[in-house]
């Protein structure tokens, strides 16, 4: 059966068709096109929907609060949605199945089916980029929430009355775990200059980049301690870097030799890039 996953993002939008027919989902289709913030949303989608060749299921991730019936709260990269109920409008409008989650959630299913953290069933994925995201998978299933909201980990406050965060609040984890953070530590423009400053071998990009993984590894810890996972799959424009992430998973480590007793989780990078979201969209709308 053919199966679409759309991920929102926010200046393109990914579709991929996934063939689950086999002993293996493989991609059938891909295409990507230009997000438009201001358009009618669920005409977008359906339109989209309708341009490919017969699908049997359709799965779509946006960055926001996505509740368990479908229904958007809010999302990051199409202003105008509030309390939509999305998939209910796309079920009725387009005659299949319809699955709306949150585009890390999405990406959680990916990795974890078909990825870094494939054959392991108490896996957590964080995704570090402008923000954080997040996912869980606990004993082989995808954790929710009761509203559906679960995976936020981004607004965990780790400093009290830190770093403003735009969320409102101060001291949320992303503040200091994101782009935007890296930045930030370093006084530097862009966490772009930062990275590449880093891996020329500039000592005062180096201080950075350890004190940003400091802050990783903190919560990283507190996710462990929560959570017990056996893997944590590192994604996004950053944490999917392997020389980022080679420093998150020292510090992490230094961090946790004191817990007496307790295996280490697997710390890895993600494996399918940019096509998580839609891929897990895809495996989400079939149901998974």
């Amino acid at each position: 059966m053919k199966r679409l996953g759309i991920d929102i993002g926010g200046t393109k939008t990914l579709c991929i068709v996934i063939d689950d027919s086999g002993p293996e989902p493989l991609v059938v289709d891909e295409r990507r096109v230009p997000t438009d913030p201001n358009g009618d949303a669920a005409r977008i989608i359906a339109d989209l929907a309708r341009s490919f060749d017969r699908v049997d299921s359709l799965g779509v991730g946006i960055a926001g609060l996505v509740g368990r019936d479908g229904s958007v709260a809010v999302t990051t990269h199409l202003p105008g949605v509030h309390d939509l109920p999305l998939g209910r409008h796309l079920a009725a409008t387009l005659g299949i199945p319809v699955a709306i989650d949150n585009d890390a959630t999405c990406a959680t299913v990916a990795e974890w089916r078909l990825g870094a953290g494939r054959g392991d069933d108490n896996m957590l994925m964080v995704t570090i980029g402008t923000g954080i995201g997040g996912g869980a998978v606990i004993d082989g299933r995808v954790a929710r929430g009761h509203h559906g909201f679960a995976g936020e980990y981004g607004h965990i406050v780790v400093e009290r009355d830190g770093v403003a965060c735009p969320c409102g609040r101060r001291g949320c984890w992303e503040a200091y775990v994101s782009g935007r953070g890296l930045a930030h530590i370093a006084g530097a423009t862009s966490s772009e200059a930062v990275v590449a400053a880093f891996a020329d071998g500039d000592k005062a990009a180096a201080l950075a980049v350890g004190e940003f993984a400091e802050w990783a590894a903190l919560g990283l810890h507190n996710l462990v301690n929560s959570l017990d996972p056996g893997c944590i799959v590192l994604g996004g424009g950053l944490g999917s870097r392997p020389e980022i992430v080679a420093v998150i998973q020292e510090r992490f480590v230094d961090g946790e030799r004191g817990h007496v007793g307790r295996g280490l989780p697997r710390i890895v990078a993600a494996q399918l890039g940019e096509r998580a979201g839609a891929i897990g969209a895809a495996l989400v709308g079939a149901g998974d």
